[in-house]
């Protein structure tokens, strides 16, 4: 971080800048007011039910599985990832362009990207464990131990830290003559890049093989993982029984397309330079939208979420 402190932007006149210039969307700034409200309710929405199934997780001991370990790590990691950009788009939305400093814009990026490939990695250590789940309910137990949570958590975040850890420093090495506005909502990698006049092939090439490989691998985990539990399903004696797992399938993979979409479309190509404004409305999908399904899909809609709701809603109605 000191680094990027140290690190001021020369301009082609030979000034020097301290700050970017967050362009956000010039295009519908008149309905700014309209736009703040709606987004300020689908943030407060997102936190408010990530919060819930962080607090019913840790106060409700039916709960304590390994699943909803998982579920709630994904809701604290969801938790801080929209927070890292919908404040200053919010702001954006009443006032207009917006500046961040040099150093805050390249925190706010890594902050943005750690916990984005956190999620991802995140997401097919779920799907694994839903597959052992479905597949080997005698085993789970003991494959899905407190230990094993633990450190596949442990790893999807170190991997995470490790891989955007260096690729923001190659990308901190660059020089920036200007301009400085970046065009849009925050200080995403791609717009970033985009500002420098230095030779940005290498720092390109690496950005798409990372985030090729993390998507890919995220996916493909995925994948697989789902096709084991559909074969099982169809197994199942039960039509009612097939019917509510499909239907709970569905939802997911619907929730699924929409990240790995919008994800694919912004960071997997080669030129990043390529249509970045609309980057900005897929990455909208990314910080407002799935965050706000992710609760309602993977728990709220959940009976044993709905059993636990009510148990917590008696114990406080009893404590007063």
């Amino acid at each position: 971080m000191l680094m990027w402190r140290e690190m001021p932007m020369e301009m082609g006149n030979g000034t020097t800048v301290q700050e970017f210039l967050l362009e956000g969307f010039p295009a519908v700034q008149h309905l700014g007011n309209i736009l703040f409200l709606v987004h300020l309710l689908a943030y407060l929405a997102s936190i408010t039910g990530n919060a819930v199934i962080v607090t019913i997780t840790c106060v409700d001991s039916q709960l304590q599985t390994p699943m909803y370990f998982f579920l709630s790590t994904f809701s604290v990691l969801e938790c801080c990832f929209t927070s890292s950009v919908i404040p200053k788009l919010l702001v954006i939305f009443l006032l207009g362009r917006q500046t961040i400093s040099f150093a805050a814009c390249f925190i706010q990026g890594f902050i943005f990207l750690f916990l984005g490939a956190s999620c991802f990695l995140l997401i097919a250590v779920m799907s694994l464990d839903r597959c052992v789940a479905i597949s080997k309910p005698l085993h789970y137990p003991t494959i899905m131990n407190l230990r094993t949570c633990s450190l596949l958590v442990t790893a999807c975040v170190a991997l995470s830290f490790t891989l955007i850890t260096g690729l923001m420093v190659k990308v901190s090495q660059l020089s920036f003559c200007g301009p400085h506005v970046i065009p849009h909502f925050f200080c995403d990698l791609g717009p970033l890049i985009h500002l420098s006049c230095s030779d940005t092939r290498s720092v390109e090439m690496l950005a798409f093989v990372l985030t090729l490989s993390i998507l890919l691998t995220s996916f493909i985990i995925t994948i697989i993982a789902y096709s084991s539990i559909v074969i099982t399903i169809v197994q199942l004696p039960s039509a009612k029984e097939r019917q509510k797992a499909f239907f709970t399938c569905s939802s997911h993979l619907i929730v699924l397309s929409l990240i790995y979409g919008s994800c694919v479309f912004i960071y997997v190509k080669p030129k990043q330079m390529n249509r970045l404004d609309s980057n900005r409305e897929a990455a909208l999908v990314n910080t407002v939208l799935t965050p706000l399904l992710n609760p309602v899909i993977y728990t709220l809609r959940n009976k044993q979420v709905h059993q636990a709701l009510r148990r917590m809603m008696c114990r406080m109605k009893i404590s007063k």
